[in-house]
Protein backbone atom coordinates (compact mmCIF):
# COMPACT_ATOMS: atom_id res chain seq x y z
CA UNK A 1 0.00 0.00 0.00
CA UNK A 2 1.94 3.31 -0.77
CA UNK A 3 -0.56 5.69 0.49
CA UNK A 4 1.32 8.72 1.21
CA UNK A 5 -0.58 10.34 4.04
CA UNK A 6 -3.22 8.75 6.25
CA UNK A 7 -4.85 10.14 9.14
CA UNK A 8 -6.95 8.22 12.16
CA UNK A 9 -9.02 9.96 14.49
CA UNK A 10 -9.36 8.24 17.79
CA UNK A 11 -11.37 9.48 21.00
CA UNK A 12 -9.33 8.41 24.23
CA UNK A 13 -10.07 9.76 27.62
CA UNK A 14 -11.92 12.68 27.01
CA UNK A 15 -9.52 14.14 24.55
CA UNK A 16 -8.93 13.85 20.83
CA UNK A 17 -5.78 12.13 19.56
CA UNK A 18 -4.89 13.25 15.81
CA UNK A 19 -2.35 10.95 14.87
CA UNK A 20 -1.04 11.84 11.37
CA UNK A 21 1.21 9.43 9.51
CA UNK A 22 3.84 11.11 7.12
CA UNK A 23 5.76 9.32 4.29
CA UNK A 24 5.37 5.24 4.18
CA UNK A 25 3.92 2.95 6.92
CA UNK A 26 7.61 2.15 8.37
CA UNK A 27 7.78 5.54 9.68
CA UNK A 28 6.96 6.71 13.06
CA UNK A 29 3.46 8.66 13.07
CA UNK A 30 3.43 11.97 14.61
CA UNK A 31 1.23 12.33 17.27
CA UNK A 32 -0.67 15.73 18.80
CA UNK A 33 -2.87 16.29 21.39
CA UNK A 34 -5.91 18.34 20.52
CA UNK A 35 -7.51 20.45 23.36
CA UNK A 36 -10.21 18.13 25.49
CA UNK A 37 -11.27 18.57 29.12
CA UNK A 38 -8.73 19.82 31.37
CA UNK A 39 -6.51 17.12 33.58
CA UNK A 40 -7.80 17.76 37.00
CA UNK A 41 -5.00 19.48 39.33
CA UNK A 42 -3.48 16.61 42.03
CA UNK A 43 -5.21 17.68 45.69
CA UNK A 44 -3.14 20.05 47.91
CA UNK A 45 -2.34 16.79 50.27
CA UNK A 46 -0.97 15.66 47.32
CA UNK A 47 1.68 18.24 46.16
CA UNK A 48 5.63 17.47 47.10
CA UNK A 49 7.43 20.17 47.67
CA UNK A 50 5.19 22.65 46.01
CA UNK A 51 8.12 25.34 45.56
CA UNK A 52 6.72 26.54 41.88
CA UNK A 53 3.28 25.92 43.38
CA UNK A 54 3.93 28.41 46.42
CA UNK A 55 6.08 30.96 43.88
CA UNK A 56 3.08 31.66 41.79
CA UNK A 57 0.39 31.66 44.88
CA UNK A 58 2.30 34.95 46.16
CA UNK A 59 1.05 38.03 45.31
CA UNK A 60 3.84 40.69 44.83
CA UNK A 61 2.54 44.12 46.22
CA UNK A 62 4.35 47.48 45.90
CA UNK A 63 5.51 46.78 49.37
CA UNK A 64 6.75 43.93 48.25
CA UNK A 65 10.42 43.25 50.94
CA UNK A 66 13.28 41.66 48.90
CA UNK A 67 15.03 38.75 50.73
CA UNK A 68 17.95 36.32 49.45
CA UNK A 69 16.85 34.45 46.26
CA UNK A 70 14.66 36.09 44.98
CA UNK A 71 15.06 36.65 41.44
CA UNK A 72 14.65 40.10 40.20
CA UNK A 73 14.62 41.44 36.31
CA UNK A 74 16.38 44.78 36.47
CA UNK A 75 16.12 47.19 33.05
CA UNK A 76 18.08 50.97 32.11
CA UNK A 77 16.15 52.39 29.75
CA UNK A 78 17.88 52.36 26.29
CA UNK A 79 21.10 50.66 27.77
CA UNK A 80 21.27 46.91 27.08
CA UNK A 81 24.60 46.24 28.81
CA UNK A 82 23.16 47.72 31.77
CA UNK A 83 19.65 45.66 31.74
CA UNK A 84 19.86 41.96 33.39
CA UNK A 85 18.33 39.76 35.02
CA UNK A 86 20.14 38.74 38.92
CA UNK A 87 19.59 36.47 41.87
CA UNK A 88 20.16 38.61 45.49
CA UNK A 89 22.90 36.47 46.56
CA UNK A 90 22.70 34.74 50.04
CA UNK A 91 24.47 38.05 51.47
CA UNK A 92 21.69 40.14 50.64
CA UNK A 93 23.33 41.83 48.01
CA UNK A 94 23.63 41.90 43.58
CA UNK A 95 25.92 42.69 41.08
CA UNK A 96 25.66 45.41 38.33
CA UNK A 97 28.03 46.48 35.83
CA UNK A 98 29.70 49.84 36.39
CA UNK A 99 28.16 50.31 40.17
CA UNK A 100 28.97 47.01 41.73
CA UNK A 101 27.36 45.30 45.10
CA UNK A 102 23.80 46.81 45.64
CA UNK A 103 22.29 45.88 49.01
CA UNK A 104 18.80 44.44 48.16
CA UNK A 105 17.41 42.24 51.29
CA UNK A 106 15.30 44.30 53.33
CA UNK A 107 14.04 46.98 50.54
CA UNK A 108 11.09 47.11 48.34
CA UNK A 109 11.62 47.51 44.09
CA UNK A 110 11.40 51.19 44.50
CA UNK A 111 13.83 51.61 46.92
CA UNK A 112 16.09 49.27 45.10
CA UNK A 113 15.22 51.48 42.03
CA UNK A 114 15.84 54.84 43.23
CA UNK A 115 19.28 53.43 45.29
CA UNK A 116 20.65 51.81 41.94
CA UNK A 117 19.56 55.38 39.88
CA UNK A 118 21.30 57.41 42.23
CA UNK A 119 24.62 55.53 41.77
CA UNK A 120 24.00 55.44 38.10
CA UNK A 121 24.38 59.45 37.89
CA UNK A 122 27.70 59.09 37.88
CA UNK A 123 27.92 57.38 34.94
CA UNK A 124 25.03 58.41 32.63
CA UNK A 125 22.45 61.80 32.70
CA UNK A 126 19.16 61.12 34.27
CA UNK A 127 19.00 57.20 34.03
CA UNK A 128 15.80 55.42 33.98
CA UNK A 129 15.60 51.74 35.96
CA UNK A 130 12.93 49.93 36.53
CA UNK A 131 12.70 46.67 39.04
CA UNK A 132 10.48 43.58 38.31
CA UNK A 133 10.46 40.37 40.77
CA UNK A 134 10.33 37.68 38.48
CA UNK A 135 10.63 35.03 41.03
CA UNK A 136 9.90 35.11 44.94
CA UNK A 137 12.55 32.29 46.62
CA UNK A 138 12.62 34.44 49.85
CA UNK A 139 9.44 33.63 51.88
CA UNK A 140 10.76 31.00 54.14
CA UNK A 141 12.38 30.52 57.44
CA UNK A 142 14.44 28.35 59.00
CA UNK A 143 14.16 26.40 62.24
CA UNK A 144 16.84 24.69 63.84
CA UNK A 145 18.13 22.94 66.88
CA UNK A 146 15.79 20.57 68.94
CA UNK A 147 12.29 20.60 67.51
CA UNK A 148 11.02 17.36 66.19
CA UNK A 149 11.22 18.44 62.50
CA UNK A 150 13.44 21.24 62.04
CA UNK A 151 13.73 22.25 58.54
CA UNK A 152 12.77 25.45 56.18
CA UNK A 153 9.15 26.35 55.77
CA UNK A 154 7.62 28.98 53.13
CA UNK A 155 5.53 32.11 54.94
CA UNK A 156 2.32 31.60 53.07
CA UNK A 157 0.85 34.65 55.59
CA UNK A 158 1.99 36.11 58.56
CA UNK A 159 3.38 33.65 61.00
CA UNK A 160 4.25 33.97 64.48
CA UNK A 161 7.65 32.63 66.53
CA UNK A 162 4.60 30.39 68.41
CA UNK A 163 3.60 28.84 64.53
CA UNK A 164 6.81 28.24 63.74
CA UNK A 165 7.15 26.70 66.42
CA UNK A 166 4.15 24.37 65.88
CA UNK A 167 4.88 24.17 62.39
CA UNK A 168 8.11 22.54 63.03
CA UNK A 169 6.35 19.70 65.37
CA UNK A 170 7.22 21.08 68.77
CA UNK A 171 10.01 21.22 71.17
CA UNK A 172 11.87 17.68 71.77
CA UNK A 173 12.70 16.32 75.17
CA UNK A 174 16.31 18.41 75.80
CA UNK A 175 15.09 21.69 74.19
CA UNK A 176 15.93 24.76 75.92
CA UNK A 177 12.50 26.37 75.31
CA UNK A 178 12.97 29.39 77.24
CA UNK A 179 16.59 30.43 75.24
CA UNK A 180 15.25 30.81 71.82
CA UNK A 181 17.18 33.21 69.70
CA UNK A 182 15.93 34.23 66.35
CA UNK A 183 18.60 35.34 63.90
CA UNK A 184 17.33 38.42 61.30
CA UNK A 185 18.95 40.27 58.73
CA UNK A 186 19.68 44.04 59.61
CA UNK A 187 19.03 47.11 57.46
CA UNK A 188 19.40 46.91 53.98
CA UNK A 189 20.97 43.08 54.71
CA UNK A 190 23.59 44.47 56.96
CA UNK A 191 24.75 42.12 59.88
CA UNK A 192 22.40 39.44 61.84
CA UNK A 193 20.48 40.94 64.39
CA UNK A 194 19.79 38.70 67.67
CA UNK A 195 16.29 38.31 69.12
CA UNK A 196 15.96 36.03 72.13
CA UNK A 197 12.51 35.18 73.23
CA UNK A 198 11.35 32.62 76.13
CA UNK A 199 8.31 30.41 75.42
CA UNK A 200 6.81 30.03 79.14
CA UNK A 201 7.21 34.20 79.28
CA UNK A 202 4.72 34.10 76.09
CA UNK A 203 2.50 31.95 77.53
CA UNK A 204 2.83 31.91 81.11
CA UNK A 205 3.55 35.16 81.81
CA UNK A 206 2.99 38.61 80.30
CA UNK A 207 5.48 38.15 77.30
CA UNK A 208 3.36 38.08 74.61
CA UNK A 209 5.76 41.02 72.96
CA UNK A 210 8.38 37.99 72.69
CA UNK A 211 6.09 36.35 70.15
CA UNK A 212 7.01 37.99 67.26
CA UNK A 213 5.92 38.07 63.57
CA UNK A 214 8.83 36.48 61.22
CA UNK A 215 10.20 37.83 58.40
CA UNK A 216 11.24 35.73 54.91
CA UNK A 217 15.01 34.85 56.06
CA UNK A 218 14.37 34.55 59.77
CA UNK A 219 16.53 31.68 61.42
CA UNK A 220 14.61 30.69 64.79
CA UNK A 221 17.16 28.34 66.65
CA UNK A 222 15.91 26.65 69.83
CA UNK A 223 18.92 24.83 71.88
CA UNK A 224 19.37 22.53 73.81
CA UNK A 225 19.27 22.39 77.96
CA UNK A 226 22.66 19.88 77.42
CA UNK A 227 24.79 22.31 75.51
CA UNK A 228 28.02 23.04 77.51
CA UNK A 229 28.13 27.04 77.94
CA UNK A 230 32.29 28.02 78.47
CA UNK A 231 33.32 31.05 80.04
CA UNK A 232 34.17 33.64 78.26
CA UNK A 233 38.06 34.38 78.46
Amino acid sequence: MNAKVLFGVMMLAGSCVTVAFAGQFDQVPKVSLVAGAPAAAPPSGMRHGGDGAEKSSLTVTPDYIMGPEDVLEITVWKNADLSKQVQVRPDGRISLPLIGDVSAVGRTAAQLTEEISARLKSYMENPTVSILVREVNSYQIYVLGEVNAPGKYPLKSKTTLLQAITIAHGFTQVAARNKIVVFRFGKDGEGLNKIKASYDDIVLRDGSDQNIELKPGDQIVVPSETMVVLPSR
